[in-house]
């Protein structure tokens, strides 16, 4: 049998049977349950046999004990009366609006017993039965009465033409059909809602159509009168669903990519268990676990159609097309429909196949023509491995021999106004090259490309630099022994944990991780279990942390052996060595970005496999899982003799880890905490190695170009466009969702932000390591070491010569020494983590590729050492090209400077300069004694940047002409409290933006002096009037108190959260009285809010209506979504807590989930974050569009959000650019197109009960979401004048 008659077959079978089976439930509906139940189990009975011939001559993959045993009878016994009762159905169940009554019958879910009538609805005055009780069916009948009365009303208006054919409406795919029409009770709790597909769709309204429509062999005997009066049962059907949405809150769906792909964890853990099984090569188990799922009704919900295709993958590299066309039947029977990567599968199996016959590969193209698919999409969406791409091709051509895949001719423009003039006006545009041959680029790219696929990077600490005692080699010998004993141990436990698996006997449904544990080899496992080892704290780790990290780990590994295996590596060579033409400069420059390069380049070279993979994302749920069982085997084997470090004591083995449980929030949690012989050992030997990840190292080469949500950033380790928290998916579907033109500024202006070049200021960086290794300094923000940290006191309570006071004294004080040692270790080792990097990269040029949060903030990739760090790790870096200074970029430094001392904040600029030019003396010492001089460059509020600084400026005032000197230091430009920038041009707010700079004045206006000066003027007041604490209060009111709650208001900060803050700032004024501090930083908490509110009238304004918007659509049962001016879909990730249970050998874990979207959102959050979440991604889109324009104009531009980097020559052109891009982006009717979108995205489903409760809320939410605010008198293009905007 071929392809298309095997898929034809079920198709037509399946839904002649559920027809059947609609008919069968109304013809039993009057009989009592133990009759039913007693035929039921006759026609088991007799089906038996029959059932068995049956499924031989059809397919052997479906089971004996398949629900499917009773269809034959069905079929042979049905059929008999079927003609009959359809004709009975057309007298017995047609709603008239005008007369006849309606009888409803309530069918049990589970399809087995007798049907019970719960009751009839009758027309007012005209019948006799008895009224049933008042409950909440009869209460649904008067609204369903209603609504009857209001059709007919628009019945009898309607002309008398309307007597034509009207238009029908088939209800399809649902066992109850009919019966799903007339029924009057709610779904129960256990029913589950009818997919998308099973909903009343309309239909010709021609004999013809009803008959393509029903299966073959019932269109003779169903006439086109049998459903000429279907448009009314249709509607009932529809307002019962409307009602029943708005009656009792439905569970948010889960999200579904645009295939119907289901993403929830249950659907992604089956379908990475099956994927795990086909890598491994155990295709029987992936088998196994497909048909138990697929058999069982019940599991067959968490069954996609990418599920089923990966199986058909595996049969198509075996040119098997008989599996081929039995998992089409399977695809058929879960009601899903083959998408492009069905039939991918399939033409790859055709053309591996020489028997097959050009006649089925020709009968297999038509229907992927008459499912709406084409061959151009197959090729540009489908994802291939290896040489699937040319099997494909292979059976296309056996019949269309000219055929070529054709690729988008015309590039596609994004659609947002902000950048249509960056996009078309390009003509005399240059874009700028990197300071690097095309050779040395490609030699680049060949050593990061060794870096990914060695998957972990050892690098020298700069703990090494110390001299080795003879102690320190007696720890590090007998560590080696000890990793050596440990792996030997690990590598015999996994080995003995996999066969136990392997053979443990369990259902096939039943999901464990024995495939996971064969995708490495068993070495690769051991050696992430003793990294994972290494890289514990003293004090331990949360077992959930832990498993969740070598789980992850493990997930790497496995995405970079898939490219390796599907040979994308070769490819990737070949299309970055041409690539890199782009960027070289010894090559021609030209007008084209770097993302359209890459994809013209990949149209170019199209054969072969795909550059993107289509693996599924581990859940979260499966990392944890998979940690466990690893952080078990260490547990249990690894141990350590108990006299290794005191020869004295007992010579025997004891656990080098320990499982116990503490409290943190008050919840119960597992931790992992090694013992103190490891930690003594680990601390003795100080290491010179450390082994990282190799995401965790900047990139060799600039990295790839971002072309679509799934790819960019690295060469083969897997990265997210936007990241999200553990488990979350539905900011990837959101992305992927999109047109791709609608995502190409946000994805240049990251892969702009990412091609900017780095080097090490080796100097700088050589004064930091010694003063690490010299026990550092909590001042300059160099941690001390453990050595350093206090010793934790010993004391024994059960020692009766202590008081009780005296034992909680030491209690508390154990407590704060553990704290502060867990701190000082902490912040130890993130500092070695990034000074390490830093010295072994000091003689490269490197690269960090960015990505975004799900607000659109951008971040560099590497985890440790980046610019977005601290002011150590902002102070060793600088920009790889140099540009000379030009005759103002000295004076850029110089001001640069004296910014960075935190000094002269409301000075002018000239006023800056002026006073750096003062303090040439004190400059210069900084830059020739940093550690023996004055020491100046100490007391400023960045004292590694503003040392930085200094090197340069002397550097370069002490050159022969400093407009020519090569710089290649980054000179920042800082917004003036950025959200509150934004929030003054939202609302047009004049006030407000004088406050923030908006407005040109002559000297900067500092928005948090001005807050302190009316608090104080609050204060004075209430002082004058007697209240006791404005008197307390009186000269403690400063800028420092003020400015962290001012800064944090614009971003959602609670008075309660203000207050903390204000507490903490009075806290550390010696002077204050302690009685005070609460009932102080009560008051002047509500004296800061009532400030900002006289001063933003605007922002305030605006903050509530987002806030309120947020409150009543979270209410209404949906998260909060938006778009950004620049087109990037936002979605609040914020949903109520679930737990989920997983059992492991080690401990049961107590997962809580507060991302699945199958949850209510929570509305708390979701209103608090929407106005800080809206003002992020207003600020990204700024920064963003500053990125483009500086690009097109030859500009080096980096970020750290609303903080602007770039060469000293080239900030008055920044300046001007991101002023011209703000006025540009608050040109636009911001507010108005967010009411605009959460109208069309909220304003849907109006319930028709006006009385009805939701009904009020949900009017309520639309006239709330319609009102924008009033917008004052500001006047936008004044911004372009402001010097201090960004200063």
């Amino acid at each position: 049998m071929s392809l298309l008659r095997l898929c034809a077959f079920p198709k037509c079978r399946t839904g002649r049977l559920l027809f059947e089976r609609s008919v069968k439930h109304l013809l039993y509906a009057d009989q009592c349950h133990v009759c039913l139940r007693i035929r039921n189990d006759n026609q088991r009975r007799i089906g038996e046999t029959p059932w068995t011939i049956y499924r031989r001559n059809y397919s052997a993959l479906i089971p004996k004990k398949e629900d499917g045993k009773k269809r034959l009878w069905e079929q042979s016994q049905l059929l008999d009366v079927l003609e009959a009762r359809i004709q009975q159905l057309q007298s017995d169940v047609v709603l008239d609006v005008k007369h006849t009554e309606v009888q409803f019958v309530k069918f049990p879910q589970s399809g087995k017993g007798a049907p019970s009538v719960k009751g009839q609805a009758s027309k007012k005055g005209g019948g006799t039965d008895p009224q049933p009780p008042k409950t909440q069916t009869t209460r649904w009948m008067e609204k369903l009465n209603r609504e009857k009365s209001k059709t007919k009303k628009v019945l009898q208006h309607q002309p008398k033409s309307s007597e034509k054919p009207a238009k029908i409406k088939v209800i399809k795919s649902s066992p109850k059909t009919l019966s799903t029409a007339v029924s009057t009770k709610p779904t129960t709790k256990g029913a589950k809602a009818l997919p998308k597909s099973d909903a009343p769709r309309p239909a010709a309204s021609s004999k013809d159509a009803l008959t393509q429509e029903l299966p073959k062999s019932l269109g003779p005997a169903v006439s086109s009168d049998a459903f000429s009066r279907e448009d009314a049962l249709a509607e009932v059907e529809e307002l019962d669903v409307e009602l029943n949405q708005w009656s009792s809150a439905s569970p948010v769906k889960l999200l579904e990519d645009r295939e119907g792909n289901r993403y929830g964890d249950a659907q992604l853990n089956v379908r990475s268990y099956v994927e795990a099984c086909v890598f491994a090569g155990d295709v029987e188990r992936a088998q196994r676990c497909l048909l138990a799922h697929h058999h069982q009704l019940s599991r067959r919900k968490l069954l996609s159609i990418g599920l089923y295709n990966v199986m058909m993958r595996v049969w198509a590299k075996r040119g098997s097309v008989n599996q081929i066309g039995r998992l089409f039947v399977l695809v058929e029977e879960a009601g899903l429909k083959p998408n492009l990567g069905s039939y991918a599968a399939a033409l790859e199996c055709m053309g591996r196949n020489p028997n097959c016959s050009p006649r089925i590969i020709s009968r297999c193209l038509q229907q992927l023509v008459e499912n709406g698919l084409s061959l151009d999409d197959l090729f540009r969406q489908c994802m291939f491995r290896q040489d699937e791409r040319e099997m494909v091709l292979k059976a296309i051509h056996a019949v269309e021999p000219d055929f070529q895949p054709s690729m988008d001719s015309e590039p596609k423009i994004c659609s947002s106004p902000l950048v249509k003039d960056f996009y078309s006006e390009r003509d005399s545009v240059e874009y700028p090259k990197l300071d690097f041959s095309l050779a040395e680029l490609q030699e680049r790219f060949g050593r990061q490309l060794a870096m990914e696929q060695a998957d972990t990077v050892t690098i020298e600490s700069v703990e090494a630099l110390k001299p080795v005692t003879e102690r320190m080699a007696k720890m590090r010998e007998q560590l080696d022994d000890l990793r050596s004993h440990w792996h030997k141990a690990l590598l015999n436990a996994l080995r003995e944990s996999k066969l136990m698996l392997a053979n443990s006997g369990m259902k096939y449904w039943k999901l464990n991780v024995y495939p996971y544990l064969c995708l490495l080899e068993d070495r690769e496992y051991v050696d992430i279990m003793l990294q994972g080892l290494c890289s514990l704290p003293p004090n331990g780790e949360s077992l959930l942390i832990l498993a969740r990290d070598l789980g992850s780990r493990v997930y790497n590994k496995l995405c970079i052996r898939q490219k390796s295996q599907s040979h994308m590596a070769d490819k990737l060579k070949r299309i970055y060595d041409r690539y890199a033409e782009l960027l070289a400069k010894d090559m021609e420059k030209c007008n084209v970005l770097p993302r359209e390069r890459w994809v013209e380049l990949e149209a170019e070279m199209s054969s072969g496999p795909t550059l993107l993979g289509d693996d599924s994302q581990w859940p979260h749920i499966l990392l944890a899982q998979l940690g466990t069982h690893l952080v078990d085997l260490m547990v249990r084997e690894l141990k350590v003799q108990g006299n290794i470090l005191s020869p004295s004591q007992d010579k025997k083995l004891i656990p080098v880890l320990y499982h116990m449980y503490t409290f943190r929030s008050n919840r119960k949690i597992g931790f992992i905490k090694p013992h103190p012989i490891l930690t003594q050992i680990l601390s003795e030997a100080m290491e010179t190695k450390l082994t990282f990840d190799s995401y965790v190292m900047p990139m060799l080469c600039p990295p790839v170009p971002w072309t679509s949500p799934k790819f960019g950033a690295y060469l083969l380790t897997p990265t997210k466009l936007m990241r999200s928290s553990e488990g979350a998916v539905q900011h990837q579907l959101l992305l992927e969702r999109c047109q791709d033109q609608d995502l190409h500024a946000v994805l240049d202006s990251l892969i702009q932000l990412g091609n900017c070049a780095w080097k090490i200021n080796k100097p700088l960086l050589d004064i930091i390591i010694s003063i690490f290794n010299d026990k550092g300094s909590e001042k300059l923000d160099i941690p001390p070491p453990l050595s350093e940290a206090p010793q934790v006191p010993r004391f024994n309570p059960l020692d009766q010569a202590q008081t009780p006071a005296e034992k909680a004294f030491m209690k508390r004080e154990v407590v704060r020494c553990k704290k502060r040692v867990a701190e000082m270790h902490s912040l130890r080792m993130d500092a070695l983590y990034k000074l390490s990097i830093a010295n072994h990269m000091r003689d490269e040029v490197f690269w960090f590729p960015h990505n975004m949060d799900f607000r659109g903030r951008t971040y560099p990739c590497p985890p440790y050492f980046n610019h977005l760090g601290s002011d150590v790790t902002r102070a060793i870096l600088l920009f790889a090209e140099g540009k000379p200074l030009g005759p103002k970029g000295l004076d850029w430094l110089k001001i640069h400077l004296v910014n960075l001392t935190g000094l002269k904040k409301r000075s002018s600029l000239a006023g800056r300069l002026e006073y750096a030019n003062s303090i040439m003396d004190d400059i210069l010492d900084s830059a020739d004694r940093p550690l023996t001089g004055k020491k100046w460059w100490m007391s400023a509020d960045e004292p590694w940047q503003t040392l930085a600084c200094c090197m340069e400026i002397a550097n370069a005032s002490r050159s022969p002409d400093h407009t020519q000197f090569i710089s290649h230091f980054p000179v920042h430009q800082d917004g003036s409290c950025n959200g509150l920038q934004h929030y003054a041009a939202l609302g047009r707010d004049v006030i407000g933006a004088t406050s923030v700079n908006l407005m040109p004045c002559e000297v900067p206006q500092d928005v948090y002096s001005g807050v302190a000066q009316q608090v104080e003027e609050f204060r004075a007041r209430d002082a004058a009037k007697g209240v006791k604490i404005a008197q307390v209060l009186q000269g403690f009111i400063s800028r420092k108190v003020v400015k962290q709650t001012v800064m944090t208001v614009v971003y959602g900060v609670t008075r309660y959260g203000g207050r903390l803050q204000i507490e903490k700032r009075l806290k550390e004024i010696d002077e204050f009285p302690g009685e005070y501090v609460w009932d102080a930083s009560h008051y002047l908490v509500h004296q800061v809010f009532n400030s900002l509110k006289e001063m933003f009238t605007g922002t305030r304004e605006i903050q509530d209506w987002l806030t309120e918007s947020a409150r009543l659509i979270a209410k209404s049962g949906s998260t909060v979504e938006w778009v950004t001016p620049l087109g990037l879909p936002i979605v609040q990730p914020y949903h109520r807590t679930k737990n989920q249970v997983l059992k492991s050998n080690i401990q049961v874990l107590n997962l809580q989930v507060n991302h699945d979207a199958s949850e209510r959102p929570d509305t708390v959050k979701q209103k608090n974050a929407f106005p800080p979440n809206f003002i992020h991604s207003l600020d990204s889109t700024h920064m963003m569009l500053t990125a483009l324009h500086c690009y097109s104009a030859g500009l080096t531009f980096v970020s750290v959000h609303d903080c602007f980097w770039t060469h000293a020559v080239t900030v008055d052109t920044m300046n001007k650019v991101c002023r011209e891009q703000f006025v540009a982006l608050h040109s636009q009717p911001i507010l108005q197109e967010l009411s605009r979108f959460l109208l069309q995205k909220y304003g849907a489903g109006l319930p028709n009960d006006r009385r009805n409760k939701k009904f009020l809320e949900y009017r309520r939410m639309l006239m709330l979401l319609s009102k924008v605010p009033q917008t004052g008198d500001f006047d936008l293009q004044r911004v372009k004048e402001s010097t201090y905007f960004f200063s």
